[in-house]
């Protein structure tokens, strides 16, 4: 995630079963929604008492987008994470509109109430590659630089 992104996790159920689509480039998009209620006990009445529900539009890209398409279906727990998106546009009229939405980096069925079998999906090989970690380089430090250098002039003993 990229700064000033804002992270978020739902837990919610699929209002309905995931729609898949393609770009005209061939790029697969999930789109679905995810309805989050928060429910508290009322000691009063003994009771369980639902909060305002909350409905999330969540878009999926790509090899994930596809898995969800497969994997999960209307009524499904679900735990996802992703970016919390704002989405402005302009209606016909001319009133300006805005939406949040979710874009998933994350999805999986939620196991509380449930079971899952997971199956490794095979890699097509169009996914983007990711970045090679530059912290786990088994190169070393710089001889006159970087982290573990010792000063040119100055003592090898920590100053604390």
């Amino acid at each position: 995630m990229s700064v000033g992104e804002t992270p978020i996790t739902v837990v919610g159920n699929l209002t309905d079963d995931p729609e898949l689509r393609f770009t005209p480039a061939g790029v697969a998009m999930a789109r679905f929604t995810i309805a989050s209620t928060p429910r508290a006990y009322d000691k009063q009445t003994g009771q369980w008492k639902d909060g305002t529900a909350l409905f999330l539009r969540a878009t999926a890209w790509r090899e994930i987008a596809e898995h969800t398409a497969e994997s999960l279906t209307k009524g499904m727990r679900v735990v996802v994470t992703g970016r919390l998106v704002q989405h402005n546009w302009q209606t016909p009229e001319g009133e300006n509109r805005s939406m949040l939405g979710l874009d998933v980096e994350d999805i999986g069925p939620s196991l509380r109430f449930a079971t899952a079998k997971v199956t490794k999906a095979q890699r097509t090989g169009n996914a983007p590659a990711r970045p090679a970690d530059q912290w786990s380089t088994a190169t070393p430090p710089a001889p006159n630089g970087g982290w573990n250098a010792a000063p040119a002039d100055g003592p090898t003993e920590p100053p604390f």
